[in-house]
């Protein structure tokens, strides 16, 4: 499966069957990971880690403290695609990372980056 990057106007493809997406929040300079897995149901969220808590991000009550993460599986359906704001407001944008490479996305200010398998793309 590949996955489709809308952002600035521009597709972006990535051969990927999974990735890491991790941004740092806005006020509390708190770093955020997710790992995602690309199906043909849609975006399967894996796993969340949160590096420490703070306003609108305490950590889930089955979350588990492991090397100064909380880390826990959310339990979601798949999604059809993620909709990232990019405000250019918070210094950096998001990072996706998926087969050893990333690539940093909604760094600067501008309509929301989309991001979605390619398959639903066409539809």
């Amino acid at each position: 499966m590949s996955l489709c990057i809308l952002a600035a106007g521009k597709v972006t493809v990535m051969a990927a069957t999974a990735f890491t997406l991790s941004w740092t929040h806005s006020v509390q300079k708190t770093r955020w990971e997710e790992d995602w897995r690309v199906t043909p149901a849609g975006l399967e969220i894996v796993e969340a880690r949160i590096k420490g808590s703070g306003a609108g991000m305490e950590p889930p009550a089955d979350a588990v403290l492991k090397d100064g993460w909380w880390v826990y599986a959310p339990k979601l359906p798949a999604r059809p695609e993620l909709m990232l704001a990019a405000s250019g407001a918070t210094g950096e944008g998001w990072s996706l990372c998926a087969n050893g490479q990333c690539t940093v996305i909604g760094a600067a200010a501008g309509a929301p980056v989309t991001i979605r398998p390619c398959e639903q793309s066409a539809q």
